[in-house]
């Protein structure tokens, strides 16, 4: 019983603390053997270039980095295609999201998309957004 009081307690502050982060990762502990390894992930120049073009692509289209986009802009700007947004409302249904978490994760999908360089939010864009907003709030 003392258990779900306290949970219950952790629900209501970590639910709109939760909803103002746009990203939860958890990331495990890896092996001190893992770590002293060489990575084989993306070269840094290549990622830093990645990013300055999708940067400069949200210059041109609305001005601004899109965390800074107002709730009007996000309506603008950061609209999926039919089975992203699909996809968004489903999650949105499941995961009992707030407006606030749905926009958050609206603008995340618009960066991974500009970061692939689409011009367009696609399912594989939404998909991976959503990912990052449920990773803590499914343990």
């Amino acid at each position: 019983m003392f258990i779900d009081i306290i949970a219950r307690y952790q629900d209501k502050i970590s639910g709109p603390l939760l909803d103002r982060i746009d990203m939860q990762i958890q990331v495990g502990a890896l092996p001190h053997t893992d770590l002293l390894k060489q990575a084989d992930g993306e070269r840094s120049t290549a990622i830093h270039a990645r990013v300055e073009a999708a940067f400069e692509r949200q210059q041109q289209r609305q001005g601004k980095a899109n965390n800074l986009l107002s709730t009007t802009e996000i309506d603008l700007h950061c609209k999926p295609d039919e089975q992203a947004g699909l996809l968004l409302r489903n999650a949105m249904n499941k995961l009992n999201w707030s407006a606030r978490a749905y926009h958050r994760v609206l603008k995340v999908a618009r960066t991974i998309a500009d970061l692939a360089g689409s011009a367009h939010i696609a399912t594989p864009h939404v998909a991976e957004a959503i990912q990052y907003r449920r990773a803590l709030r499914d343990q």
